[in-house]
């Protein structure tokens, strides 16, 4: 090698071994920052697959400042989202751990059990000591493989649950309940006894399916005590059920091309269907000596709304029921009458219905439930919540946005249930969102 080369040569070291540090160093914040984003991933992977390990934890109430520190940042972060999402004053708790929307939902008779309806095919009961609880135990029952749950009613017992469902074959029926159960007692622990099907019922409603379930003890006349429950098609049929036995006592039909929802007053005596039209039909449930269902036969029409009902419901001394039409009213009937002797059921009061939309259209409300003293109606139209006073009519309280979504599902509790210690009137609403909220009830 010649004098005039070494320099070349001295000077190309550097050079080249400035290239392989600069493709080191490249390689590895890549690597790094792969190594960061699939852990990323990985958590939130987790997080999505186990919904219900934080699923029963109530959004934190926006009070005093709390002297702990937080754990994180990112634990901060979600409870003031949690604080911001519980914008009304009403709004007293949140049941999540569903894994998909919530189609149905519905209270025991003591008010200490909550049953909700989820279309990932689970049905779950909460536990509901007391509704201002951080977490509520529940009880997990899955469907059989393919069921679509559509409507839930209990029975008898404070853990016998009829279960409504779409499968690939049609409208199914499920009746759950204990193995070899002794006790009666409503207030009985939820601690996972061991539940089976006790009877079950599929392709009914020729294959429609099933969009309301509804259920009570039976006390007119000479009834049992039995729990009778209707279940009502999204075609023009409603069947009567014996809810411990399953055995069929009884079908009404509407002629009105489709149903939109059915219900059975309090006490056990009326069937009554809001359809397609503008006029109610209302059935009895006729009762033999021995306390057994006879038949079903129609007895009155309610005549007076201008459009399609839309919902209805009885009051609870089951002398009275309220519509909710199209036609942007609500009327309430006396159905206390003597039609035997051809003497019509009465219009009481009409409201008009408190919702406009963007134009100063008179908007619907799509479902109803009444306060367990018969003072309050509640009202959903989509996301939106309205409570308001069956006397007058007046506009209690609003939650425009109650949920995240459309509502699925409202219900008064029967009973008051503690909060904080004091019993309290509850409304559960169900949603699209995949959450049930407990709200208390207005002052009037």
């Amino acid at each position: 090698m010649d004098a005039q080369s070494q320099p070349l040569a001295f000077l190309g070291f550097p050079i080249l071994s400035i290239s392989i540090l600069t493709i080191v160093i490249g390689t590895v914040a890549v690597l790094l920052f792969f190594s960061d984003y699939f852990r990323k991933r990985r958590s939130e992977v987790q997080t999505i697959a186990e919904p219900e390990a934080t699923a029963n934890q109530k959004p934190k109430k926006p009070t005093q400042p709390i002297s702990k520190k937080p754990h994180s940042k990112s634990h901060t972060h979600a409870s003031e989202k949690d604080q911001i999402k519980r914008h009304h004053p009403l709004d007293a708790n949140t049941l999540k751990g569903h894994g998909d929307e919530v189609t149905a939902l519905c209270f025991s008779r003591d008010s200490r059990s909550l049953a909700t309806a989820c279309a990932d095919s689970v049905i779950r009961v909460f536990k509901l000591d007391d509704a201002s609880n951080k977490s509520f135990k529940f009880l997990r029952i899955n469907l059989p493989a393919g069921c679509h749950p559509t409507a839930v009613a209990f029975a008898d017992g404070p853990l016998d649950l009829v279960v409504a469902a779409q499968t690939l074959y049609g409208a199914s029926l499920y009746m759950y309940g204990e193995e070899n159960a002794k006790s009666t007692n409503e207030t009985k622990q939820l601690t996972k006894p061991p539940l089976e099907i006790k009877w079950e019922h599929r392709k009914v409603h020729d294959k429609r399916s099933i969009i309301t379930l509804s259920g009570t003890r039976a006390s007119y006349g000479s009834a049992d005590g039995s729990t009778v429950i209707a279940s009502c098609s999204e075609g023009t049929d409603i069947i009567l059920w014996h809810g411990k036995s399953g055995k069929n006592l009884g079908n009404a039909d509407t002629n009105q091309l489709k149903n939109n929802m059915a219900t059975i007053s309090p006490n056990g005596r009326f069937i009554a269907a809001a359809a397609f039209t503008a006029d109610v039909k209302v059935w009895e449930i006729v009762y033999s000596k021995d306390g057994s269902v006879k038949e079903v036969t129609k007895v009155m029409q309610l005549k007076g709304h201008k459009s399609a009902v839309t919902w209805l419901c009885f009051t609870p001394n089951s002398e009275q029921i309220i519509t909710a039409s199209k036609d942007g009213s609500i009327r309430i009937w006396n159905i206390n009458v003597r039609y035997h002797l051809d003497e019509d059921p009465k219009t009481l009061k009409v409201f008009q219905i408190p919702l406009n939309d963007s134009k100063g259209a008179a908007l619907h409300y799509d479902r109803l439930s009444i306060s367990p003293d018969g003072k309050i109606l509640a009202a959903t139209h989509e996301s939106t919540l309205q409570w308001l006073s069956v006397e007058t009519g007046k506009v209690l309280d609003t939650a425009e946005k109650a949920h995240d979504g459309q509502i699925t599902g409202i219900a008064w509790a029967p009973q008051p249930i503690p909060m904080g210690g004091a019993p309290t009137m509850i409304l559960a609403t169900a949603s699209v969102d995949k959450k049930v909220k407990l709200w208390v009830a207005p002052k009037l």
